[in-house]
């Protein structure tokens, strides 16, 4: 196994129709790389790590919304050696009531799949924290010297991208980022216009679990960002960022927009840098007296 998969022929196991299943391959070739015994699965969806563990000999349990097992709100129900996880990739594809029917559930089991359904969370922040608690939970479940294998992949909507290689916890060890490439899928009959660059990878973290009681946990905090009370920009691009979010502004206009966060603040003669910085820089140009503009544009 290389750090880069690709497997253009799906393999035998799980069901092909069910969409965003895996390849059979990847979980052979987990297998061998590792030389596991046992592979559990408690997201199985159609079933593709057990009919691989099974026809492989491997001790193997396999759970899913759809066979009655809720990750979000039930007892892990064993204590895994090894576990794969395949979460939704949000709400590209939703599962209950598409991939099969949560009245089904409601009838069978007596909970409702749709409530804990990772493909149908209100957004993306409340994806991540439903997809980083069962991250958690799998992994506190893990017998020491288990590994987890995460398969995830990144998506775009609107012109931002939302990575869940970036936003997924990370317990334990990083022990490996494998590139796995994708094939046949519904994008790819799809042309796109201008930058959109299609996704055509998903990504496979390899967890270990070296310690039972104490171990560490990489999780992912975005804060607000002011560049006026950055410590590390420079004056020009403090002044540049005012005049691009206003456009043309006097210079008193300018002092208005700086004063009083940290920039100046630690400057007693910051005014008198605010004037340095239009007059010294060529990104600035005054169209008349005292008003001041950036004087190149960024391509759009």
């Amino acid at each position: 196994m290389l750090s880069v998969v690709s497997y253009e022929e799906r393999g035998i196991g799980g069901k092909n129709l069910y969409r965003g299943n895996c390849s059979p391959k990847l979980i052979e070739d987990i297998i061998s790389q590792y030389k596991l015994d046992n592979l559990n699965d408690y997201m199985c969806g159609s079933g593709t790590t057990e009919d691989v563990c099974i026809r492989q000999g491997l001790e193997t349990h396999c759970y899913d919304l759809n066979r009655g097992f809720d990750l979000m709100d039930m007892d892990m129900p064993e204590r895994p050696g090894n576990i794969f996880f395949h979460p939704p990739y949000d709400d590209i594809v939703v599962y209950s009531d598409h991939m099969y029917k949560a009245n089904d559930i409601i009838q069978k089991y007596g909970f409702d799949p749709r409530v804990n359904d990772l493909s149908r969370c209100s957004d993306w922040e409340d994806f991540v924290k439903k997809m980083n608690y069962c991250v958690n939970k799998q992994f506190a479940s893990l017998e020491k010297g288990g590994r987890m294998f995460v398969l995830m992949g990144d998506i775009k909507k609107k012109g931002k991208l939302y990575s869940m290689l970036c936003d997924i916890a990370k317990p334990g060890t990083l022990e490996q980022i494998i590139i796995k490439m994708q094939h046949n899928c519904v994008s790819d009959n799809r042309t796109y216009a201008g930058r959109f660059v299609p996704i055509k990878h998903e990504y496979l973290m390899v967890l270990r679990k070296d310690s039972s009681i104490i171990y560490d946990i990489g999780l992912t905090h975005y804060h607000t960002f002011d560049i006026r009370n950055s410590k590390s920009a420079i004056w020009r691009d403090v002044v540049a960022a005012v005049l691009e979010d206003n456009g043309e502004l006097p210079l008193s206009c300018i002092y208005d927009k700086i004063q009083g966060h940290t920039k100046c603040s630690s400057n007693v003669h910051w005014k008198e840098k605010v004037r340095q910085t239009l007059q010294y820089y060529p990104d600035f140009t005054s169209s008349k007296r005292g008003i001041w503009c950036m004087n190149c544009k960024n391509n759009k």
